[in-house]
Formats: structure tokens, C-alpha cells, sequence
């Protein structure tokens, strides 16, 4: 995939608490019609994850994970639809990522950043596909509302990118399959400024080289309930492309697809 021009990540969870819409998608009708849905609007990536990670999460079996998103990976393989768009796995199990390889997946999106699962890497390795490492201020996938603070926020994000990116490379994973993104929200602090400065100073991290993935969208940080976020998700995330972001990660693919015409 080409990212000199700015993709959209459509966001699909299979989980019965995800902030923002816990529940809605389990069911195979449900799931079909998000798929279908996200492809009309314009999403270029679709992004599947079978497990919460915010503020409150809980952790999921590995056995529960594949309950979640395997019917949905293999919609997605009978249906052949990785010809027609880059599909995404959001999760930090090697074995959950595996499967999505096989099955035509193309992306790797890990919040831990290759934390979470020492078996990742051999998994990246074997297929190659394009992974997506990101920040997280907290060392396990449960993300919490600790509001830590930082002397320089973006040198201690790129610090730690680039030491992930490292082992990975010296590991011998192809570079220009590596994507970053800094984190928002609760993974960078409960402090919102600290999203709101790396967002501003997004160009300081484009220089490392690497597409940017930035999600914002309907996070805490923003401000106000969770309806009333749609809007700053999508101005928020225009920022972000201005300052050199490559892949908006977002829910409401068509509002933020006619921000960008």
C-alpha cells in the first residue's frame, strides 16, 4: 500500500465492551453489514480487534478472543474481500494474529508494541505483513488512567518507538513494512494535553520515516459525552494529516471521508 497519500482505518470491534460500541457488532448480521458499510464509505483499511484494551478493560482468553473474530476473518476469506482492501488484525496474540495472516490478512495492529507476546515477531517474520507498533505508557494491554507526566513528551514516544523498531529490524523484518503511531488518550496519559501536544508536534516524528497511524477518534480527551465527539474525532484527525499523519484510524469513516474531499 501506497502511503504518500492518507488512508483511512475503519475501526470493527468484536467485543461486547468497547467504549464506544461494545455489543453492537457481534452478531453475524451485524458484523457483515459494518463491513459492507465501512467499504462503501471509503475506509482503505479495515481494522479487527476482539478485545478491549481502554481504561476498565478486562483481560481476554485466548480462547475467547478467537470465539470473537474468527467467524468474522472468515467471512472476510470466503468472501474474498482482501482483493478488493487491506484488512487489519488489532491484536497483541501471536496466535489470534496468525490466523488473520493466513486467512489474507495484510496488517498487524499490536498495542503493545510486541510487549504483549513473545511468539509476535516469529509470527511477523513468517508473513510479513505490515505491522502497526504503538505507544503505550503502560508495560500490559490494560491501559490505565494513570496521569503520568512527561518532560518532553514526543522524545520520550519516539525513545521508545525507535527501540521497538530496532529489535524488530534486527530481528530481519523488512522497514518499510513498519508503521507508528504514538498513542492517544489514556495510553499517553490522563492528562489530554499531552494527545493534544504530540498531535501539534506530529511533524518531529515524521522525520523518523515511518507512515504515522493516529487514532483519536471518540476518545476521552476530546471532551464532552461520547456523541458529541464525532465532530473534534474528525477535526482532531485532520490536524493530524496536516502535521504529516499517513492512516486516520476512526469509526465514523464516511463524516471523516467528507472532511478530506
Amino acid at each position: 500500500m501506497d502511503f504518500s497519500s492518507p488512508k483511512i482505518m475503519g475501526v470493527l470491534n468484536i467485543t461486547p465492551d468497547s467504549f464506544s460500541d461494545g455489543n453492537q457488532y457481534l452478531e453475524k448480521t451485524n458484523y457483515e453489514r459494518r463491513i459492507t458499510n465501512l467499504i462503501e464509505e471509503g475506509a482503505d483499511i479495515i481494522d479487527i480487534g476482539g478485545e478491549s484494551t481502554g481504561p476498565g478493560s478486562k483481560d481476554v482468553s485466548l480462547e475467547e478472543e478467537m470465539k470473537r473474530v474468527k467467524p468474522v476473518i472468515d467471512y472476510v476469506a470466503q468472501n474474498k474481500m482482501t482483493e478488493k482492501i487491506l484488512f487489519s488484525i488489532d491484536t497483541y496474540k501471536s496466535e489470534v494474529a496468525e490466523y488473520a495472516l493466513e486467512h489474507g490478512f495484510q496488517m498487524v495492529n499490536d498495542v503493545t508494541a510486541l510487549r504483549g507476546d513473545s511468539d509476535m515477531t516469529d509470527v511477523l517474520l513468517k508473513y510479513q505483513p505490515y505491522v502497526v507498533l504503538m505507544y503505550s505508557k503502560d508495560s500490559t494491554p490494560r491501559t490505565t488512567t494513570e496521569s503520568v507526566e512527561y518532560d518532553d513528551v514526543i522524545a520520550s514516544v519516539k525513545t521508545f518507538l525507535l527501540e521497538r523498531i530496532s529489535q524488530l529490524v534486527e530481528a530481519g523484518f523488512p522497514e518499510d513494512k513498519i508503521i507508528i503511531d504514538p498513542g492517544m488518550g489514556m495510553f499517553v496519559s490522563a492528562n489530554p494535553e499531552y494527545s493534544f501536544e504530540i498531535i501539534e508536534r506530529l511533524d518531529e516524528l515524521r522525520v523518523l520515516g515511518y507512515p504515522i497511524c493516529i487514532g483519536v477518534s471518540r476518545k476521552s480527551f476530546l471532551g464532552g459525552k461520547l456523541e458529541d465527539r464525532e465532530q473534534p474525532s474528525v477535526d482532531w484527525s485532520l490536524k493530524a494529516l496536516q502535521k504529516g499523519a499517513s492512516i486516520i484510524r476512526i469509526h465514523n469513516v464516511a463524516l471523516m471521508k467528507k472532511a478530506m474531499i
